[in-house]
C-alpha cells in the first residue's frame, strides 16, 4: 500500500478528478463503479473499501468516549491510522463525534442504534460531493445527526426543518471559507455549527474546544492562513 499522506491507497500518488464520470474497477473488491476520480496511474478504490476500516474505528471511539466535546472526539478519530487525510469516512465521522458528545452531554438517544443508522446514511454519501454536488458530506453528516436525534422523516414538520437548517448552517460556514477541499477543516466547521445549533434549538450544551490543525502538513492543498484552524491564523 502506498503513502496515504497523499491520496491513492495503492501507490500514494495524487488523484485526478474528471468532469464526467467513467466506469472503473476497484483495486480491492474488483467491482465496477462509475466514478470521477482515480490516481495519476489509474488506480481506483471504491468508497466502501476506502472507508471500511476507518468506519469501524470511528464506531468504537463513538461508543466508548466519555467526552462532551465533539471536536475533541473528532480529532481522536482523525488521529486513527485508518482514517485518511481525505475520504468519505468523514461523512460518518462528523455525525459520530456529534452523537457521542450529545449523548455524553445528556442528550436522550440510544447511542448504539443511533450510530448504526448514521453509518447507514452517511456511507451513502459519495466521496467528492463537495466539489461535484456543491454539498459537502461533512455538512450532510451534521444534518443526518440532527435528523436522527430528532426522529425526522420526510413527513416531519419541525424536525424536518431543523435537519435542513443544520445542513444549511454547516454549508454556509464551509462555503464562506472556500476551497480547495479539506475533509478536516470542513468537518471542524460542520461540528462547530452543530454545537451552536444544539445549544440554541435543542437545549443541549456540548463543550467546544479551540482547534489548531495538526493535519495541515498532510494536505497538499492546505489553504494556509485562509483556514480558521491553521496554527498561524491570527485569531489563535
Amino acid at each position: 500500500m502506498g503513502d496515504t499522506k497523499k491520496a491513492c491507497l495503492i501507490c500514494g500518488e495524487e488523484l485526478n478528478y474528471l468532469k464526467h464520470g467513467i466506469d472503473m474497477e476497484c483495486e480491492f473488491c474488483h467491482k465496477k463503479y462509475n466514478s470521477n476520480a482515480s490516481c495519476v496511474h489509474g488506480h481506483y478504490v471504491c468508497d466502501s473499501c476506502h472507508g471500511k476500516q476507518a468506519i469501524e474505528r470511528i464506531r468504537e471511539i463513538c461508543l466508548t468516549s466519555n467526552s462532551t466535546d465533539p471536536l475533541e472526539i473528532a480529532v481522536h478519530m482523525m488521529n486513527d491510522p485508518y482514517v485518511h487525510m481525505h475520504g468519505n469516512e468523514h461523512h460518518v465521522l462528523v455525525g459520530a463525534a456529534l452523537l457521542a458528545a450529545f449523548y455524553n452531554a445528556g442528550g436522550k438517544i440510544e447511542l448504539t442504534g443511533a450510530f448504526e443508522e448514521l453509518r447507514k446514511r452517511g456511507s451513502q454519501v459519495p466521496g467528492g460531493v463537495c466539489g461535484f454536488w456543491g454539498c459537502c458530506g461533512a455538512a450532510v453528516s451534521s444534518g443526518i445527526f440532527i435528523s436522527i436525534i430528532t426522529g425526522s422523516t420526510p413527513l416531519s414538520i419541525d424536525e424536518w426543518g431543523l435537519a435542513n437548517r443544520m445542513t444549511s448552517a454547516s454549508l454556509k460556514a464551509i462555503g464562506e471559507v472556500g476551497g480547495a477541499r479539506c475533509c478536516k477543516r470542513d468537518s471542524f466547521l460542520a461540528i462547530e455549527q452543530a454545537i451552536y445549533f444544539c445549544r440554541e434549538h435543542l437545549g443541549v450544551a456540548m463543550k467546544k474546544s479551540n482547534i489548531q490543525c495538526q493535519f495541515f502538513n498532510r494536505n497538499k492543498q492546505c489553504i494556509g492562513s485562509r483556514c480558521p484552524y491553521n496554527k498561524h491564523y491570527a485569531e489563535f
